[in-house]
């Protein structure tokens, strides 16, 4: 019998106000679901506020079949307002000092954190220094299993990030994951030069913090995976965008989800672009995935089960 693998998308819980109508959403909890969705035991680890948007926050999570352990906090449910350019990309206003700003540790996180296999992390929760998430981010990673996998989506917004929190975020996560328009801003922020490349960032961030992987989507110019000394690289597929909100999430969700599963490298990458192309395809972050792609995630896991 297989062991059951946990997933936790640890950070913000938010509404995406978007010009189609209003979307649950946070990169944490994107990535929950589609790691859900692609055979993991997932959780969202979050706060939202004691107000009517965080009881249907709350209650659309639970409706898409996700488990949440929330904190009640007395701060505002978070939001942002959306809006998106000519290609459908999004263009993000966020409220500031809510619910998942304020996020206690407690003994009940210490001990999910402790049978956690992966979780997935970035900087916006954590995007004011003294605040509560960012110490209970922190102390949430510390506490997971030795050999448990952190993936630190870094998922930069507005100015919402600093370098103590991208240099703590490398020191504890064993995958990072960024996209092209990041990079350049990450190599900065550490002292490096913004032109290089992703094989030449990769090699510099492995030797220096340790990591085993690194994740770099480019758009519609494809995407690269970089796996302790396996490399790949997956054209985007072309199809028409609706909007790209969670995209990113839902490609290394899907990819980490295969991956941690034993499906290889190049099949669960290929398998992760076709589910990103399709989110574009849909309004909103969390779709449910279609027929084909769900038959498709099935047939991979089962391949691939332990004998």
């Amino acid at each position: 019998m297989s062991k059951t693998i946990t997933c936790v998308g640890l950070g913000e819980i938010l509404w995406d106000i978007l010009p189609s109508g209003t979307r649950i959403g946070g990169a944490p909890a994107n990535f929950a679901y589609h790691a859900q969705q692609a055979g993991l035991d997932s959780l969202v680890v979050s706060s939202v506020g004691l107000d009517e948007s965080g009881d249907k926050a709350l209650k659309v999570l639970s409706e898409a079949g996700l488990k949440v352990n929330a904190h009640r906090s007395h701060k505002v449910t978070g939001y942002v307002k959306a809006s998106l350019d000519d290609k459908g990309v999004a263009i993000y206003d966020f409220a500031e000092d809510t619910a998942y700003d304020n996020m206690p540790m407690t003994d009940e996180l210490k001990e999910i954190a402790s049978k956690t296999d992966v979780c997935c992390f970035g900087s916006l929760a954590q995007r004011y220094k003294d605040g509560l998430t960012r110490k209970c981010v922190g102390e949430f990673l510390d506490a997971m299993p030795q050999g448990s996998m952190k993936i630190f989506d870094i998922n930069l917004r507005q100015s919402f990030y600093d370098l103590e929190v991208v240099v703590a975020g490398l020191k504890r996560c064993t995958i990072f994951k960024c996209n092209e328009e990041e990079l350049p801003v990450v190599c900065e922020l550490l002292g490096m030069d913004k032109n290089m490349s992703s094989q030449e960032f990769y090699k510099v961030i492995a030797d220096e913090y340790g990591l085993n992987g690194f994740i770099y989507t480019c758009g519609e110019h494809g995407s690269e995976i970089f796996i302790k000394d396996t490399y790949t690289h997956v054209p985007t597929p072309k199809v028409q965008v609706a909007d790209t909100v969670g995209a990113g999430d839902s490609f290394s969700a899907t990819f980490i989800a295969l991956y941690v599963q034993g499906v290889a490298q190049q099949e669960a990458h290929e398998t992760a672009a076709q589910v990103a192309a399709y989110v574009c395809t849909c309004s909103g972050a969390m779709p449910k995935l279609s027929d084909d792609l769900k038959a498709k995630l099935t047939a991979l896991i089962d391949a691939n089960k332990p004998r």
